[in-house]
């Protein structure tokens, strides 16, 4: 059992602070009418993460353990649980949009309320002693991390909906006027064939999906050292890649038909050239930055055009556990950037984590062994493993505390609105 030491306690204060003004700060240039938008069922109001987050500790927290604490509004449970079934009813996600009220000042309050009870939570010995009390903490700061990464991608849909195009913010100065003239290196990373163990090891925090470590067989293959550009993707574009149903899957064919694909999202054609939205606003396409906002389908199907593959989950991790000094190198949600940038040509496997997520051709399965927890935070991934597919790395939007090699991110396939990416392999 941890002591609740004095330095613990400043620790355990410090960072639950900094995570939870992280999450407000993303919202700051927002103006209230911007946080109640729901343009897609994909996405949730920024004002709705802002609640769903606080009502996390409330519920798993403070109210089972803070003696003595009350609510601060009856309805807010209704109006903020995501998806626990075992936690009561809910608005409808394809709803969240709905709710003008309350209004954003009273949400902001409530995190006031919730923080300054939490704060005195993280004070007591008893609580930080309990190992119960500390788990549900750690999962809630990781969760408050996911809704950062869900809140700019978010922020991004909605502002891409409004035909002013507005910016969220000015061009970050690392990125400012500048247009990579110099194609990033690139060559193919052997990894030889054997057994690897895939999953979570040591004492560090994780997932339960990434828990039950096992040994998977690999057979030799090759890795891209960088993921997809858009130079690249381009011309898979000018080559009539979304014409020729031979790259793709059926029902990716089908959906890029109905929806009339023709360019990853975000992307305009003008004069002659192309841009693509951004959270900096609208900017000409860098040909070397890798390409995002992709489905899995478009990913498959340039794979198929290359004559190359997309790894499996297993293939990825092996990648990155051969690459590991590299890891450290990405561009995650701190960088303030908010877009994917060139590779690093220094890196031996460059930007496996941050930058864009990659998309495997691993279907979203549990691990051999997997159980789930009980109550309702059983409910956190398990009941998602299926018809999702698994997605490595992080993104330029992921803070870089929260990602890890054997993070499993997952999506369904037509998903779009993320930084997701490709990297290729090959036997």
């Amino acid at each position: 059992m941890l002591s609740a030491t004095p330095d613990r306690k400043t620790s355990l204060l410090s960072r639950y602070q900094h995570i939870r003004h992280q999450t407000e700060k993303l919202c700051a240039p927002l103006t209230p009418e911007d946080t109640v938008m729901q343009p897609m069922v994909d996405v949730s109001p920024p004002k709705w993460h802002l609640g769903h987050t606080t009502w996390f500790f409330e519920t798993f927290l403070l109210l089972p353990h803070l003696p003595g604490y009350s609510v601060f509004h009856p309805q807010y449970a209704f109006l903020f649980n995501s998806y626990y079934n075992s936690m009561g009813s809910r608005v409808a996600r394809s709803e969240r949009g709905t709710l003008s009220r309350p209004p954003l000042e009273d949400i902001l309050a409530y995190r006031r309320h919730v923080d300054a009870h939490m704060e005195e939570a993280l004070q007591r010995d008893e609580l930080l002693a309990n190992p119960t009390v500390a788990a549900i903490l750690e999962l809630g700061l990781q969760h408050e991390q996911q809704h950062q990464e869900l809140l700019l991608t978010d922020i991004k849909y909605i502002l891409s909906c409004n035909p002013l195009l507005p910016a969220y913010l000015p061009e970050a100065p690392s990125v400012s006027g500048q247009i990579s003239e110099k194609e990033p290196l690139n060559e193919w990373l052997h990894v030889p064939a054997g057994l690897y163990t895939i999953g979570h090891q040591g004492s560090g925090f994780c997932f339960d999906n990434e828990q039950q470590p096992h040994q998977v067989y690999l057979a030799q293959f090759e890795a891209c050292q960088r993921t997809v550009t858009n130079a690249e993707y381009l011309a898979f574009m000018e080559a009539g890649g979304y014409a020729n149903f031979t790259y793709w899957l059926e029902e990716g064919w089908q959906l890029a038909q109905q929806q009339q694909w023709q360019a990853p999202l975000y992307w305009v054609k003008q004069d002659g050239s192309w841009w693509h939205f951004t959270l900096h606003g609208l900017q000409p396409v860098d040909p070397q930055a890798p390409v995002t906002h992709i489905s899995f389908y478009e990913a498959q199907a340039y794979a198929n055009w290359s004559g190359h593959r997309l790894l499996t989950e297993f293939e990825w991790e092996a990648l990155a556990q051969r690459h590991a000094n590299s890891l450290e190198q990405g561009n995650f949600l701190e960088s303030e950037q908010y877009q994917s940038v060139p590779a690093n040509g220094g890196s031996a496997a460059a930007q496996l984590l941050g930058n864009t997520w990659e998309w495997t051709y691993s279907g979203y399965f549990p691990y051999p062994g997997f159980e789930t927890a009980p109550g309702a935070i059983g409910e956190y991934n398990g009941k998602f493993m299926v018809n999702q597919m698994v997605l490595r790395g992080g993104s330029c939007a992921t803070p870089q505390s929260h990602i890890r090699p054997t993070y499993r991110n997952f999506f369904h396939p037509d998903k779009r609105w993320q930084f997701t990416g490709i990297r290729l392999a090959k036997r």
